[in-house]
């Protein structure tokens, strides 16, 4: 009999972000989010555009000029949403407390979602991969003693033309 060696909590929650991830509606940033408290899951969310409104994957991306800290251009898609703001946006809405809970995510989230997961009360966000521009929510985590775990040195690449 071959001998299966369990996942941990973290590689099977990070793993449910992936198959969460598959609904994604960006080509761009195909991926998932899972909250978690007590080892139960209490929302997902997944990059995709808002509710009612048509998708990249139906019309193409809403290609935006911006600006990193370097003064580079770089160009990026607004059409959707982050799925870790997708994630929150339905605890809120179905009315589910999230105080206290676990964030798991693709990689370290951006600094507009890192400001969201502050303040909604999340205590720790495990991660599977880096971000390219995450010294921001490096910090912000730190100060607000949200306790960050990044699974894998790689840094998440993904196409930022």
């Amino acid at each position: 009999m071959e001998e299966r060696k369990r996942p941990s909590w973290n590689r099977y929650f990070l793993d449910l972000c992936e198959a969460v991830s598959k609904r994604a509606t960006c080509d761009r940033g195909r991926s998932g989010c899972v909250i978690v408290k007590d080892k139960r899951i209490l929302t997902t969310g997944y990059v995709g555009s808002p509710a009612g409104l048509p998708h990249c994957d139906e019309i193409g991306h809403d290609m935006r000029k911006v600006f990193d800290d370097a003064g580079n251009v770089t160009q990026h898609c607004v059409r959707t949403l982050h799925a870790e703001q997708n994630a929150i946006i339905q605890a809120a809405k179905f009315g589910v407390s999230i105080d206290g809970a676990t964030l798991y995510c693709k990689m370290v989230p951006c600094r507009p979602c890192a400001m969201m997961i502050i303040n909604s009360g999340i205590k720790h966000v495990v991660a599977e991969k880096h971000y390219h521009a995450e010294a921001d929510t490096v910090k912000m985590f730190k100060d607000a003693g949200i306790k960050l775990v990044v699974m894998s040195d790689e840094v998440e690449k993904y196409d930022r033309q």
